[in-house]
């Protein structure tokens, strides 16, 4: 059977190649597009927390729903202390935000200005990195801010200039100062940049009166896969004052928009596999009715019609298994080689800044596991689309097929 199934696949030259190209590239546009798709939502998701937001972060309970100095972490000497006793914590850096009113001579915008420690902070996230003019703080700044390009722009403002801030302190009372523009960054997420500056705690303690005071304390973690049972980890000797949230609850909206972006992905492919698998489906109808009489013959010669299904069977499965050998290393290789070397699309991340792109590369996702169910998606849709053919060839007896024109 085998050798007679070779031998077809030989003789029906056009319908071979057809079958084979349309299951090659069936199988090595699904591992390309779905390592590209998996790639740019992982990507998005590792940039997005990487500028601010960072995979865990550790709040008083009732801090986001309620905020206000009630739900501040009046002890980060405590958080501290437990967090350094947790391997899988990679770093960790407290803030406190407090809002209020930036002015110029000319201009005034409200903004959130955020105590940090920068040395902590360059460890957290990405906004040493995000400097386009200037410098960075460091920890012996004092009344040194650290502003996004969009609020500078707005201001007016630029390296060595002056400007005026008003807020409020922990208790209640006025407080105001004036600050020197050490350094500007861009992260690419423009709420974030037309609003944000950054100042040394240890200055602002002084200013706020913040000592031991955080808003929260942001945290970064060795393994992001890892992420909710490190934040299990986190929350399990954690005074109950305290509740620890990782990225999933944190960043829930855009958690759903990747899914529900990955589910239209799996519609759009899938309409282009019903097309195939109906092309390969119909090509494979064309050969066996034009084939009626010679499988009349081979059925008049002895062959049961179990043994001539089986012969059609042979044909699709060393095709589909010969096209699927050669798809896969290919699609595999080209999702590894650009899950290392990610394409650069220049100009992306500012087209799409204000979906979380903060980066011009576009990195493809290696995955064995996804690799293989892409190929088993194709290779088994492959070899139902001979069962039509098989139905309709079971309509005929060997004296019928061999009389039929």
């Amino acid at each position: 059977m085998w050798s007679l199934a070779l031998k077809n696949i030989w003789y029906y030259k056009g319908r071979s190649i057809t079958t084979f190209m349309l299951t090659f590239i069936s199988a090595w546009l699904f591992i390309v597009y779905v390592a590209l798709m998996d790639g740019s939502h992982k990507s998005m998701l590792e940039n997005s927390l990487k500028v601010y937001q960072t995979p865990i972060a550790l709040y008083t309970k009732g801090y986001r729903d309620e905020g206000g100095v009630d739900y501040l972490i009046y002890d980060v000497e405590y958080i501290s202390n437990h967090l350094n006793s947790i391997p899988q914590v990679d770093s960790y850096a407290p803030r406190f935000e407090t809002f209020g009113l930036l002015s110029n001579e000319e201009q005034s915008s409200a903004t959130m200005m955020v105590g940090i420690y920068p040395d902590q902070e360059a460890k957290v996230t990405i906004l040493k990195k995000s400097l386009i003019k200037g410098r960075y703080l460091s920890q012996n700044d004092a009344n040194q801010i650290y502003m996004g390009k969009e609020l500078a722009q707005r201001l007016k403002l630029d390296i060595g200039q002056e400007v005026a801030f008003i807020g409020s302190g922990v208790d209640g009372s006025f407080a105001s100062d004036i600050f020197k523009v050490v350094g500007i960054f861009k992260t690419g997420l423009f709420d974030f940049d037309s609003s944000a500056i950054f100042i040394n705690k240890t200055y602002l303690d002084t200013l706020l009166y913040t000592e031991n005071i955080a808003s929260y304390i942001a945290i970064n973690v060795n393994n992001l896969h890892e992420a909710r049972a490190i934040n299990q980890a986190i929350s399990k000797d954690l005074n109950s004052t305290y509740e620890s949230l990782s990225y999933y609850t944190l960043m829930k909206d855009m958690i759903d928009m990747l899914k529900i972006d990955s589910i239209f992905g799996y519609i759009s492919i899938g309409l282009f596999f019903i097309v195939i698998f109906f092309v390969i489906m119909i090509y494979g109808f064309v050969n066996v009715s034009t084939r009626i009489k010679e499988f009349g013959l081979l059925g008049a010669i002895g062959l049961s019609s179990a043994q001539i299904r089986l012969l059609l069977f042979y044909e699709i499965f060393i095709l589909s298994t010969l096209a699927i050998i050669i798809a896969t290393p290919i699609g595999g290789y080209i999702a590894y080689y650009y899950s290392i070397h990610p394409i650069i699309i220049e100009g992306i991340s500012e087209t799409y800044k204000d979906y979380g792109i903060v980066s011009d590369e576009m990195p493809l996702s290696f995955d064995v596991f996804t690799i293989f169910w892409n190929v088993m998606v194709v290779y088994i849709l492959n070899l139902l689309s001979i069962l039509y053919p098989m139905s309709y060839l079971s309509k005929f007896r060997p004296v019928e097929a061999l009389g039929h024109v």
